[in-house]
């Protein structure tokens, strides 16, 4: 089988000025990284140069899909822009480039480390069925939308951390889930300010929780019980996931380690403060984010195992 060619050779720029050019690409790719991946970027900061330039350029696409269906255009001016997004995928993919560089460096990613491109196609769909659906009636309904938006783009991932064995698709799918119900949790008020309730109707239907109770943003018991049962769901996710660290090396644990600090710190905080989040969307201070990074650095540069995170202990 063929290699595949260098992306410069592909794009007619075999020279210096085509490795200059993606070069420039991947730079972009990383600027916006760190200035917007605000939780993802520690996560980076643990990987190799070459493997952090390739979480940054997946970024830079995924961070486009999520402005696309985020913007306050009409609906259906979102919907054109996301058709159009993909139909700028497959041209990058052909070797026809959009206007905007960083598309260099995504096709440059998804070749060196062979993506799945369906995982890129699987995360515009689950962004356009945002665009419909602002409320889900089961949690198999909201599961699948996690899929899309979340454990897409682990599996994504994977083969940048180095994940080989096909085992390693299962947990990384209910690490996202993990990852997402955080996410819903976090987000509920400022979700609902844009119409959006993510929680399962079943689950406040269980709980006896209204819409209103929401809008108020007045701590209830019942919102309360609600999001208990919610944070054990996450946290068991969380557990399931854990079995994706035996199928990583080194530099892979890492990153996952950090993102286990990151976001499996932010549901211990939901956890510590329920009714926080009807108050301000929580974040983790720097220093905590850092040392997340610190107490990776013994996993990627001594082989270390990756210990249990808190979140996902008994």
């Amino acid at each position: 089988m063929n290699s595949p060619r260098p992306i410069a050779d592909t794009f007619g720029q075999g020279n210096d000025v085509g490795n200059d050019r993606l070069a420039l690409s991947y730079r972009q790719c990383r600027q916006l990284a760190q200035q917007t991946a605000r939780n993802f970027y520690y996560s980076f900061m643990v990987l190799p140069r070459p493997k952090r330039s390739a979480m940054c350029a997946l970024y830079a696409f995924m961070r486009g899909t999520d402005d696309i269906g985020d913007s306050v255009a009409p609906i259906e001016q979102r919907r054109q822009a996301l058709r159009d997004w993909r139909c700028q995928l497959e041209e990058a993919l052909a070797g026809r480039m959009p206007p905007d560089l960083w598309w260099m460096a995504l096709v440059d990613t998804i070749r060196q480390y062979a993506i799945p491109v369906e995982r890129l196609h699987e995360v515009i769909d689950g962004v356009t069925s945002d665009l419909d659906t602002c409320r889900y009636a089961t949690f198999q309904d909201l599961y699948g939308y996690c899929y899309r938006v979340a454990s897409a783009v682990g599996l994504a991932c994977l083969p940048i951390w180095g994940a080989s064995d096909p085992r390693a698709a299962q947990p990384a799918v209910a690490c996202g889930i993990a990852f997402q119900l955080t996410n819903v949790l976090r987000d509920l008020v400022e979700d609902y300010g844009r119409n959006r309730i993510y929680l399962p109707q079943e689950d406040l239907d269980r709980f006896g929780v209204t819409e209103g109770m929401i809008a108020a943003r007045r701590p209830t018991p019942q919102l309360e019980n609600l999001v208990a049962f919610e944070i054990d769901r996450a946290r068991g996710y969380y557990r399931t996931s854990l079995e994706l660290a035996t199928y990583l090396p080194p530099t892979g644990r890492a990153i996952l380690s950090v993102m286990y600090g990151v976001y499996g710190g932010l549901l211990e905080a939901i956890a510590k403060r329920p009714m926080g989040i009807l108050e301000r969307r929580l974040s983790l201070p720097t220093s905590q984010k850092i040392g997340c990074v610190l107490q990776a650095l013994p996993i990627r540069y001594l082989g270390r195992s990756m210990p249990i995170p808190a979140v996902a202990r008994p």
